[in-house]
C-alpha cells in the first residue's frame, strides 16, 4: 500500500497532484480521491530521502494551495448553480446523495467553520463549498474560510509528512503505520472540536429535559 502511495506520487508529479487535489476538493467526483495521503507522501518526498524524485516544498505549499483553494471556489459555483436541483438528483456511479446531504448537515451545524473544519475530514471537505454554494454564503465570506482551510490543510498536511519522514531513519519499513499516525494526528483537531460541539449539545438537551 505505502509503495502504491509513493508510486503514485512519482508517477504524478507537481502536475498530477494538483490536479487531484483540485478534483477532490472540487469536482463531487472526486470524493474517493486519497487527498490527506498524497499529500503526506509528497511531504516524505520532499526529504533528501528520495534524491532521485525528490519535490519541492517551496514548489508544492504555493502549488497545492492553489489547487485546494480554486478547487473549493469550484464546488461553491458548481452549489451556487445547480442548488436545491443537486439534493434530488438520483444515485450515479460517481455521485452519491447522502454524501451532499450528510455535509449540507455539517453545514447546518458550523455555519462557515465547516469549509476549514472540512478540509480535514474526508468525503466532507467534497461537498462541503458545493453546499456552501447552494445554501448562499456569501462569496467573500466563502473566499475567506477557503483560503484559510487551504492553505492550513496543504501546509500541515506536507510539513507533517517533511518532518516525519526526515525523523525517521528507517522510513520505508514503517511507512504505512507512519502514515496512519500522522493522519489521526492531522484530524486531531477536527475530531476534538465535534466532539465538544457534540457534547455541548447533549448537555443543553439534558438541561432541556430537566
Amino acid at each position: 500500500m505505502h509503495l502504491d502511495l509513493i508510486e503514485i506520487v512519482k508517477w504524478a508529479g507537481y502536475v498530477g497532484l494538483f490536479v487531484i487535489i483540485f478534483a477532490e476538493t472540487g469536482l463531487l467526483f472526486g470524493f474517493f480521491l486519497p487527498g490527506d495521503s498524497l499529500i503526506i507522501t509528497a511531504g516524505v518526498l520532499a526529504t533528501d530521502k528520495f534524491p532521485d524524485h525528490q519535490l519541492s516544498l517551496a514548489i508544492l505549499i504555493p502549488l497545492l494551495i492553489v489547487a485546494a483553494v480554486t478547487g473549493d471556489a469550484t464546488g461553491y459555483l458548481i452549489g451556487k448553480q445547480m442548488g436545491p436541483r443537486l439534493f434530488v438528483r438520483d444515485d450515479a456511479r460517481f455521485f452519491r446523495r447522502k454524501h451532499l446531504v450528510r455535509a449540507s448537515e455539517f453545514y447546518e451545524k458550523h455555519g462557515g467553520k465547516t469549509i476549514v473544519l472540512a478540509r480535514f475530514l474526508a468525503i466532507i471537505r467534497t461537498f462541503a463549498p458545493t453546499v456552501a454554494g447552494a445554501a448562499g454564503m456569501p462569496w467573500g465570506t466563502f473566499t475567506f474560510f477557503n483560503v484559510i482551510g487551504g492553505a492550513s490543510w496543504v501546509v500541515s498536511m506536507l510539513l507533517l509528512g517533511y518532518f516525519v519522514g526526515e525523523a525517521i531513519p528507517n522510513l520505508d519499513a514503517f511507512f504505512f503505520g507512519i502514515l496512519a499516525v500522522v493522519i489521526v494526528i492531522s484530524l486531531a483537531p477536527a475530531v476534538w472540536h465535534l466532539w465538544r460541539e457534540r457534547s455541548a449539545s447533549r448537555r443543553a438537551r439534558s438541561s432541556t429535559n430537566d
